[in-house]
């Protein structure tokens, strides 16, 4: 495995080499401190608010699965623009794009209309990654921004907290990502929070959700289980967050998987991943259970993974700009 996944990083890095596109050094000569800037950024706001790290994170989820990394996730409604920010997994539930705004004004103030509002989001995640404990590797650069968004796309194209492994399988493979990268970016989930609204089908048993099981093993009634009922009830506190991992919330680490195979998954789409077995040469519970036994394991498949998934439908040339805000495309901004 550990063959295969080099060779699966080396030609990530040629393809992206060889055309031109993207480079850990493209900012180099134009913006020299571009990186500095924003990790020093991101390191104020994490210290302030460390649940900051998961929510930069997760808007390079967010924007690369819809249309490609291309920042499209940023925009606000404007003219023909309908934001992605209103699609039903990303209304209140992103945050972070003040964070982003900020950056970016340092950003156009040190080097205008050079680094991309794509190029930042990757870089942030990164960083909020390292600045949790977990893994840092180079992000590779060049990116443009999207003169559009989707809203049709957002709404059908990011994974849903209830998806089956099947659909879990099919969604990455529609954006080029195997179940290594599926296994492997789950683990994101060791940071961050999520909503009642979110899980409540399976503290209820509500369709088409299978339920918690209510007992352990000695037939107690979960702790687990009591304490998310007694945080989300039946109706109501759609909003009320609950760490998805309820262990080491604010430490990117493996603790997440140790989870999975205790039965303590948050989320339907999390526990498909500890309950599945045979599919295709990775068996994906034995992925989950080698992350759970090896963080040194995790975090090298992680990094590949996240690398790759940042290539995805980059734009290039004048298919895109470099906005001035990442708010508005540059014809809209005034």
């Amino acid at each position: 495995m550990a063959n295969k996944l080099l060779a699966s990083l080396l030609l990530v890095f040629l393809c992206v080499e060889a055309d031109g596109v993207l480079s850990p050094y493209y900012y180099e000569e134009t913006c020299p401190f571009a990186e500095l800037i924003v990790r020093q950024t991101v390191e104020a706001v994490v210290y302030r608010d460390p649940r900051m790290a998961a929510s930069l994170l997760r808007l390079h989820f967010h924007d690369c699965f819809v249309l490609g990394c291309d920042a499209s996730i940023l925009l606000d409604d404007a003219g023909d623009i309908v934001s992605e920010k209103n699609a039903v997994p990303n209304v209140n539930s992103l945050r972070g794009f003040e964070v982003i705004d900020l950056i970016k004004a340092l950003l156009e103030e040190a080097c205008p209309l050079t680094v991309s509002c794509a190029d930042i989001l990757a870089i942030a995640a990164r960083d909020s990654v390292h600045l949790r404990g977990g893994p840092t590797w180079k992000v590779y650069l060049g990116r443009k921004d999207s003169l559009k968004a989707s809203l049709s796309e957002a709404n059908d194209r990011i994974p849903a907290p209830n998806f089956t492994l099947d659909s879990l399988i099919s969604n990455f493979q529609d954006h080029g990502l195997d179940i290594v990268d599926l296994v492997s970016l789950s683990g994101s989930h060791t940071i961050g929070r999520s909503r009642c609204l979110s899980f409540r089908g399976r503290l209820y048993g509500q369709d088409p959700v299978e339920p918690f099981e209510e007992f352990d093993h000695h037939h107690r009634f979960s702790d687990f289980f009591r304490s998310l009922r007694s945080v989300c009830p039946p109706s109501g506190r759609d909003n009320a967050l609950i760490p998805l991992d309820l262990k080491t919330s604010r430490r990117f680490d493996n603790q997440y998987y140790r989870n999975l195979v205790r039965g303590q998954a948050l989320l339907q789409s999390d526990d498909e991943l500890a309950a599945a077995a045979g599919y295709g040469e990775h068996d994906v519970s034995s992925l989950v259970w080698d992350y759970a036994d090896d963080q040194e394991l995790f975090f090298r498949h992680y990094t590949a993974s996240i690398i790759k998934m940042g290539s995805i439908n980059v734009l290039t040339g004048s298919e895109g700009e470099i906005r001035h805000n990442c708010r508005f495309v540059n014809a809209q901004y005034h």
